[in-house]
């Protein structure tokens, strides 16, 4: 099993790695969780996959098993920024404008993770193994790029399910229903997680 981070100043590097994550998404958020978003060949995309973000891919024998992006809370393209603060200023249907507490964060040291997923197929028994690696390397390029803190949306239980791997985090929205699940903003400063 591997884990790697994408940019696109490296993507040409890692052969088809990049074009398998978003097959990958496409199966996860489109097939199984039946979201209407953006599609082209099998592959899922939106406005936020530009070179400003990064995408890491656990993967194994050409197969991705594991997968998010991260984009800084800084990032602009045309009228966008990261997907929270979009929704908080009404860009976004799919996302409630009350998904935080506060006002979205626009700060060098905090990156936004989305789009995370484990292949549905991935077994039981790697299944903790697959999302360790995933949530390693998220710190570990968060800390790369300048980071202190990620911001995310993130199912109900995912505050709990960090915990059991050894990270802390803090609710800082609400529980909503987005896209048919129950969702909820979590900030992770990466100061407390020492992995």
């Amino acid at each position: 099993m591997q884990t790697t981070t994408l940019s696109f100043q490296n993507m040409h590097i890692h052969g088809e790695l990049f074009t398998d994550v978003l097959k990958a998404r496409h199966e996860s958020f489109i097939i199984q969780k039946n979201w209407d978003l953006p599609q082209e060949d099998g592959m899922e995309f939106d406005q936020y996959d530009t070179p400003q973000s990064r995408w890491i891919a656990v993967h194994d024998f050409g197969r991705v098993l594991a997968g998010i992006r991260m984009t800084p809370t800084t990032a602009k393209c045309g009228i966008y920024s990261y997907m929270i603060r979009d929704a908080q200023l009404g860009f976004l249907d799919s996302i409630p404008k009350s998904i935080l507490y506060e006002e979205a964060p626009v700060s060098e040291h905090i990156w936004e993770t989305s789009r995370v997923f484990v292949a549905q197929d991935v077994p039981a028994k790697l299944r903790l193994g697959v999302q360790k690696h995933l949530m390693q390397e998220m710190v570990r390029t968060a800390r790369e790029n300048g980071a202190t803190q990620l911001l995310g949306l993130c199912p109900r239980g995912w505050k709990r399910w960090m915990s059991r791997l050894g990270y802390q985090t803090e609710h800082v929205g609400p529980c909503q229903d987005v896209g048919g699940s129950l969702n909820q903003a979590i900030l992770m400063r990466l100061n407390t997680n020492l992995h």
